[in-house]
């Protein structure tokens, strides 16, 4: 008899997840409440409820969580100009996190005994929604049925679908994409199929958020973003709340053939994976907030907040969101936003997001001290002699007692 009598399920509607729906009902014998999140996915959200009530659940959330992820989410990610391994704008990993927290939320409120996840054991989502469960309810029981079941294939979910009598929007004889996607507000990831093997390039016709740069417009676009300690808040002088500039640079830098990325990165399990990933606005905006802070961060604390980065990347990453060692990060990462503020122009043009031109009124650039032309004294160029003097005493120490240089 199992000790689960109602578990609350990470729920999209799609194949996997309505098997798992029916799984656990037989398996556990429980109660399942099924929560289904918009986090920007462009795809339709609401037909997951009537899914859900021919499964026989009668307890179902379907909640718009696009704002509350651009807000508390993505925009203190990019803060931070967080990319990890160098490339990867961590679409996937920044979502999981808000997953996490709502399915807990949800257990509280009513009275479920677990929660489930359809992530296989063989990626960091598992990992993503574990960690971010534990932390928030040290003693909540995780069920993840690719873990447990015998299901390993697409072939035995139909066949499940076919003996159970579930509902599905297509028959083992369609076809099916090739890939495994994610989307949601920041991006889109792609992988499986050709994309497994890292030397075959890409399908043309797989990308879905982008033109290719060869087919975007041959006239560049200009686009003006405004900063108030660190977040956009406007695009070309019109104010708009953080999920609307996330969508409305997605837009723009899809059209003009920005935002395709293809990677292998490491993945914290242990393995290597090759993906493809479309962050068209997320594109824009790290290259815009780098813009912005380079005329309004000091010299010392941008080079220690770019040092930070990685590290910050590598959490999120991980998995580790609700972790003492984030907050901590953030905490710091906040600090030097305060100054962060002006204007930055863009120029997108067939896959590049170029910046054009900086201003703000907290900028520490000094054009009479930085100027090629007669400063009436501003900086003393003598200066500059004892400067390096100084700075190479310890080279010129050890050459004259003979250290080898080269």
């Amino acid at each position: 008899m199992s000790d689960v009598k109602k578990v609350v399920l990470a729920y999209s509607g799609g194949l996997d997840t309505s098997v798992i729906v029916k799984w656990l009902q037989e398996t556990y014998n429980c109660e399942v409440v099924t929560f289904t999140a918009d986090i920007g996915q462009g795809e339709e959200v609401e037909p997951a409820r009537t899914k859900a009530q021919t499964l026989g659940v009668k307890e179902i959330y379907i909640e718009d969580l696009r704002e509350e992820f651009a807000r508390d989410y993505v925009y203190p990610m990019f803060r931070a100009n967080t990319i990890y391994e160098g490339e990867y704008l961590l679409g996937t990993s920044i979502a999981r996190p808000l997953i996490a927290k709502r399915l807990i939320e949800i257990a509280n409120e009513t009275g479920a005994d677990a929660i489930s996840h359809g992530a296989t054991g063989k990626g960091n989502d598992q990992v993503r929604f574990e960690l971010g469960a534990y932390a928030l309810k040290p003693g909540v029981k995780v069920i993840a049925p690719w873990r447990e079941w015998d299901l390993t294939s697409r072939e035995k979910l139909m066949a499940y679908c076919e003996q159970h009598d579930i509902p599905v929007d297509f028959s083992s004889k369609k076809k099916k994409s090739p890939y495994s996607m994610d989307a949601n507000l920041l991006h889109i990831s792609y992988e499986g199929g050709i994309l497994e093997d890292p030397w075959a390039e890409a399908e043309e016709d797989m990308w879905r958020w982008s033109v290719s740069p060869e087919a975007a417009p041959d006239q560049p676009t200009y686009v003006e973003l405004t900063y108030d300690q660190g977040d956009i808040t406007a695009i070309d002088g019109q104010a708009m709340q953080p999920h609307e500039v996330v969508e409305k640079l997605n837009k723009l830098g899809g059209d003009n053939g920005i935002g395709r990325l293809d990677i292998v990165e490491n993945r914290y399990v242990g393995m290597k994976s090759r993906g493809c990933y479309e962050t068209p606005g997320g594109s824009i905006m790290l290259r815009a907030h780098r813009a912005i802070e380079s005329l309004t961060l000091d010299r010392e604390e941008a080079h220690l907040k770019d040092e930070l980065m990685p590290k910050y990347a590598e959490v999120i990453y991980n998995g580790y969101w609700w972790s003492p060692e984030r907050r901590m990060l953030q905490a710091a990462i906040d600090e030097t936003q305060k100054n962060v503020s002006g204007v930055v122009r863009m120029k997108l043009y067939k896959g590049s997001a170029t910046v054009v031109g900086r201003k703000s009124d907290a900028s520490l650039f000094d054009e009479s001290i930085a100027t090629f032309e007669d400063d009436a004294g501003a900086y003393d160029q003598k200066d500059a002699e004892g400067f390096i003097k100084l700075n190479a005493l310890r080279l010129r120490i050890a050459a004259g007692k003979g250290r080898k240089q080269s």
